[in-house]
């Protein structure tokens, strides 16, 4: 089987060289491929795109634009290149009849002007909003730049159209009607941006109305639509929350909002965003899952965002995995900018924020641990979703349709808490560990109080968990990616250490191991029994024979309502019924009536592993080479409070 590659995660974001050299070489660039690959009638658009059309052109000369302006050409070939494609853009790309089948419109046959998502009459008009709101952005970057290289008339004349466009985006459509986000923070920004333009220019009172417009449309409109996830206000994204494509994106915004208008409420919300996906970025940048994309991570467009908040909350957001194919800005076929998203390139090379890529270790977010190379993320729930350890992830597992990481009893995963669950936090040396106690239930209706210690080291995440049951066992989660030089790759054969490799797509295949599993660069290892079961086949079997090629995303979108990308992912994730099994037994010496596991997460070098239990006076007590800990009675303390004691030692490697 050829390599299966996460097709749009490749490098952190903060590699990505961005001093001012840097990017004057990366304009003088893309001002030079435009250029070249201009169409004779002054057309700058990419001639083999076939969606997102309609903003192309203006967004290519907005980048000429600030070229010119970091370097001043004196090549009257130059001007009226750009000229040429302001009168095209202006003659060709902007539309003022209704297009049909548009299904939002409030005022009907406004000849208010708007662009098209694509060009031809009745071609997908439900993309126009977000069309109009991206041309809008590069319009009155236009302004903002072009002044000298438009003609009057021409300067003029967008200076109208940047206007018309909000007129049709605030009056003529409804507001934001796909229900996503950022697309509602693009227009709010673009509003913001046209008023303070506008007051530049000595038209203050249409300014000041623009302005007041678009403020109303955040805190009235935008901030109350927010959904909340792990306790963060996020922007709704086609009616859910996170998404790996659009939180970025959404970040940029909020940045730009600030840097325009100094406004708190900016900071504070993108803070809270940001906040947010630390909680959910692994150790190397990963994670998943999303209303619109699961694992779609965007290049160029969250760039700003990113180093904004990252500088904002000195925090290394910027390992952020990010697509280098839209490294600094979408390309199109001809090698050339495309112009799409290019409002976020000329912000980027405007703003002087940098990058915070060196925190102080351990981190400790309200949902996740990570030590350098290692971390664990939870769920609202503090579930374990995903595990990153010796460059490589683990995310949940499935058994009979119920996601998570953690103990199993039967077919039965117990993880779902039947009401509030306590939290303890301890670290000491080089290690911070956390403990979730949680009440569940089986499905013989026995209550169960269900304790899971985590405990992350620089290279590695150790999992203790207590369960007051037998014949139970550890659902350690699925081996999912690897990183390698193309970029993040799905693991579909693990092995023991010097053995076979086991393909996880034989339907119902079971591979028993000495306790240690290597899953691409990562050793899972347990201080009992692991083996791996496969999952029956099927399409809603995540690694059968039918969805072997297919990453988590592709899945998703392929048992989602919408195959398009409307319908939600996450939903169509959720109709997963299984995934392969890495199951570890529980410690042979674990007390009676009790089952105590110990998995650790690391690179290949980190084997063998072995751990000790005995239960104390003060609870259970269980020793591994690099640490021990005690965890208390489930009961907690006098108040209730989890008992968690944690002794780091530096293990042998």
């Amino acid at each position: 089987m050829d390599p299966i590659l996460l097709p749009s995660q490749h490098a952190s974001s903060h590699d990505l060289p961005d001093d001012p050299a840097s990017l004057d070489a990366v304009l003088a660039t893309a001002a030079a491929d435009a250029l070249a690959a201009q169409q004779p009638d002054g057309n700058f658009e990419d001639p083999a795109a076939d969606d997102d059309i309609g903003d192309m052109g203006l967004g290519v000369i907005s980048l000429l634009c600030l070229a010119w302006q970091r370097k001043p050409s004196d090549d009257p070939a130059f001007t009226d290149a750009l000229r040429r494609g302001v009168d095209f853009f202006l003659t060709h790309r902007v539309f003022r009849r209704d297009n049909p089948g548009e299904p939002f419109l409030r005022v009907r046959d406004s000849g208010l002007p708007y662009a098209r998502y694509m060009p031809g009459d009745g071609e997908h008009p439900f993309g126009d909003w977000p069309s109009t709101v991206w041309a809008m952005l590069h319009a009155v970057n236009v302004l903002e730049l072009g002044a000298g290289l438009l003609t009057d008339g021409q300067y003029a004349e967008v200076t109208e159209l940047a206007l018309g466009y909000w007129r049709w985006l605030t009056e003529a459509s409804m507001f934001n009607p796909q229900q996503t986000g950022n697309q509602a923070l693009g227009a709010v920004v673009a509003g913001l941006m046209l008023g303070r333009h506008l007051d530049g220019v000595s038209r203050e009172r249409e300014g000041k109305r623009v302005t007041t417009a678009a403020m109303r449309l955040y805190t009235d409109v935008i901030r109350p639509s927010r959904v909340t996830d792990r306790g963060f206000a996020l922007p709704a994204e086609h009616g859910a929350g996170h998404d790996q494509n659009y939180l970025p994106i959404s970040l940029s915004f909020l940045a730009q909002a600030h840097r325009v208008t100094a406004d708190r409420l900016f900071l504070d919300d993108g803070a809270e965003l940001a906040r947010h996906l630390d909680c959910r970025l692994s150790a190397r940048g990963f994670d998943y899952g999303g209303p619109r994309y699961s694992e779609q991570h965007c290049g160029a467009e969250g760039l700003l965002g990113l180093r904004y908040f990252s500088a904002h909350l000195a925090t290394d957001l910027g390992r952020y995995l990010a697509d280098r194919r839209v490294a600094y800005y979408p390309l199109a076929r001809t090698g050339a900018p495309s112009g799409h998203f290019a409002f976020t390139t000329v912000w980027l090379c405007q703003d002087d924020s940098a990058w915070h890529r060196t925190p102080s270790f351990p981190v400790t977010t309200p949902y996740s641990l990570r030590h350098r190379d290692a971390s664990v993320s939870w769920t609202g729930s503090h579930t374990p979703y995903l595990i990153d350890a010796g460059g490589a992830a683990v995310i949940e597992s499935v058994v009979a349709g119920q996601h998570g990481i953690g103990p199993v009893l039967g077919r039965t995963l117990l993880t779902r808490a039947l009401g509030p669950l306590r939290v303890a936090d301890a670290s000491d040396g080089d290690a911070v560990a956390r403990l979730v106690t949680k009440a569940v239930v089986t499905r013989a209706q026995v209550m169960l109080s269900v304790q899971q210690l985590w405990v992350v080291e620089p290279r590695r995440t150790t999992l203790v968990a207590v369960v007051p049951a037998e014949g139970c066992d550890f659902l350690a989660g699925l081996p999912y990616i690897e990183a390698t030089a193309a970029g993040q790759r799905k693991i579909v054969t693990v092995a023991e250490p010097g053995g076979t490799l086991f393909d996880l797509s034989t339907p119902g295949a079971v591979l028993d191991t000495a306790g240690t599993l290597l899953a691409g660069s990562m050793a899972i290892t347990s201080g009992a029994a692991l083996r791996v079961v496969n999952p029956p086949a099927g399409r809603t079997s995540f690694n059968s024979a039918e969805t072997i090629g297919l990453t988590q995303e592709q899945l998703a979108f392929a048992l989602a309502d919408d195959p398009r990308g409307y319908g939600n992912p996450d939903a169509g994730w959720h109709r997963v019924t299984d995934t392969n099994h890495v199951l570890a037994g529980p410690l042979p010496d674990s007390p009676a009536g009790t089952s105590v596991f110990a998995v650790r997460y690391g690179p290949h070098d980190d084997v063998p592993f072995a751990a000790e239990v005995r239960a104390t006076a003060d609870g259970v007590a269980v020793t591994t080479p690099g640490f021990s800990v005690v965890i208390g009675d489930p009961a907690g303390d006098a108040a209730g409070e989890p008992v968690l004691r944690l002794s780091y030692r530096s293990p042998d490697r």
